[in-house]
């Protein structure tokens, strides 16, 4: 039976009940009124056999209360198989489907073509002496600073649509931080990624649009899924961070001893949202083997309490010609001692990069570790600049070991490190070291943490032949809707 046609039919038992209840004479038996209060379940058939047996019957007799000798129905007894029937129908037929996920609230058709997900996610910080990285002696002498920030304020929309092989995602950074000497255009809600997948073959597919394309694992990572406040002093160098373009990616020889993913593609080069200035684009690949036959996903930490060991081991790079020597999720930039891209001439710089990346998770632990080599040759001078850098870190719970300790709490711990050239002569190089400790309390997965972490930053600057070194303490709250 459709939803259509149960409705109609309890409905005309009813409106049959209530007439009864409107005529003040008493009626002849009707038997075909009792069938159909019958049929529709409205009088059972010990009910019915009652009431055909008399010679009339009244509103009273079938409205009567519980009480009563004979077996009764009542309007309101009517009424709940009415709402009973129409929300069962609803909940089972009723073409699009509404629940909560980790990606927001859900829209989802049931032929599973069509689908859209909301979330908005808010990432509120204090951090003091430093709001960032200090990179150079005069950050390390100049004026401390306690802040407070929204650093975060983001609205996902995603899903699918026609087939469930075509998916789009698109984000939207709606209130970035700006510094007192900063225009209020700098903090303008800004589209910040867009994509669609068309993942129509088991191997993989083809995405196209802007994202943070897929070189390494801790800046792909999304900030509200990693294990300390912010990344590590390596990912500013060493990111080519979000691009417009279009990749061919794949999973191939699944949950076995050779699995493996890949990532190859083809972008402007010139960060978010820039068209490309010239003939030039940027170049990248990464083939990732996850060797323990089972596919690692990219989110930091072990707070799902990986049953079965699961690793990956993964090299990628870049290469790359123009104006930047560095990117972030604003675009375009330079890394200190080199030109600012609207300063450089076209083509000035060739860059090529690579990365070797591990990460691993098991029963609560988990650990990543990433090393960076990226070389900037400056057309204009002739001269060839290297950088290297990385990272290990690792992180914890606790109470799989010690009861005591709060099942919600995660320990971690970071180093990381950075070589790179001096920004008052470019043929010196400096070196910057992190070390960091942190704390993670999980009130409902990533979705909703507060994490505290502590670090020791230091400075050798061959320059000067100075070093610097001070601590840092972050307080963050990360909570999506």
């Amino acid at each position: 039976m459709n939803l259509k046609t149960s409705q109609n039919k309890l409905h005309q038992a009813f409106i049959a009940t209530v007439l009864l209840s409107t005529t003040a004479g008493a009626y002849a038996a009707d038997e075909e009124l009792l069938d159909i209060l019958l049929q529709n379940g409205a009088i059972n058939q010990e009910q019915y056999d009652a009431l055909i047996a008399r010679d009339s019957i009244t509103s009273e007799d079938i409205l009567q209360e519980e009480t009563s000798e004979l077996p009764v129905v009542s309007l309101a007894s009517i009424q709940e198989r009415v709402e009973s029937t129409v929300t069962e129908k609803i909940e089972t037929e009723f073409p699009v489907t509404t629940r909560q996920t980790s990606s927001g609230f859900r829209f989802e058709t049931r032929d599973g073509n069509w689908r859209t997900d909301l979330q908005w996610r808010a990432q509120t910080r204090f951090t003091t002496p430093y709001r960032s990285d200090p990179r150079q002696i005069s950050n390390f002498n100049g004026e401390t600073q306690n802040n407070f920030e929204a650093r975060r304020l983001r609205m996902k929309i995603g899903g699918r649509g026609f087939k469930p092989w075509l998916s789009y995602y698109f984000e939207v950074d709606l209130q970035p931080s700006r510094d007192t000497d900063d225009s209020s255009s700098a903090s303008s809600a800004r589209v910040i990624d867009w994509r669609i997948d068309i993942a129509k073959w088991d191997w993989g597919g083809i995405r196209l649009g802007q994202w943070k394309v897929d070189l390494n694992r801790e800046r792909v990572d999304s900030s509200g899924r990693q294990q300390f406040v912010e990344r590590s002093i390596a990912n500013r160098v060493f990111t080519i961070d979000r691009q417009v373009g279009v990749q061919l990616r794949g999973h191939v020889f699944k949950e076995t001893a050779a699995d493996m993913r890949f990532w190859a593609g083809v972008f402007n080069g010139e960060g978010r949202s820039v068209n490309n200035t010239d003939n030039d684009l940027m170049y990248m690949g990464r083939l990732q083997w996850n060797f323990l036959g089972r596919d690692l996903s990219w989110r930091q930490t072990d707070v799902e309490y990986t049953e079965r060991p699961t690793g990956s081991f993964a090299i990628a790079g870049a290469t790359t010609t123009g104006t930047c020597t560095r990117w972030s999720s604003s675009g375009c930039g330079n890394l200190d001692g080199f030109e600012k891209p609207a300063d450089a001439s076209i083509d000035q710089y060739d860059i090529d990069q690579w990365v070797q990346e591990f990460a691993f998770k098991y029963r609560g632990f988990s650990a990543q570790q990433e090393y960076h080599r990226k070389t900037i040759e400056d057309n204009a001078t002739g001269l060839e600049h290297e950088l290297t850098g990385g990272y290990v870190q690792a992180g914890y719970f606790f109470h799989n070991v010690f009861p005591e300790f709060p099942p919600e709490l995660e320990l971690a711990f970071r180093y990381a490190y950075v070589d790179e050239p001096n920004k008052s002569n470019l043929l010196l190089e400096n070196e910057r070291r992190e070390t960091t400790f942190g704390a993670n309390w999980f009130f409902n997965g990533h979705n909703n943490k507060i994490t505290l972490d502590y670090s020791r930053l230091t400075l050798d600057d061959t320059f000067f032949t100075q070093d610097e070194s001070d601590n840092r303490l972050r307080l963050q709250w990360d909570v999506s809707f």
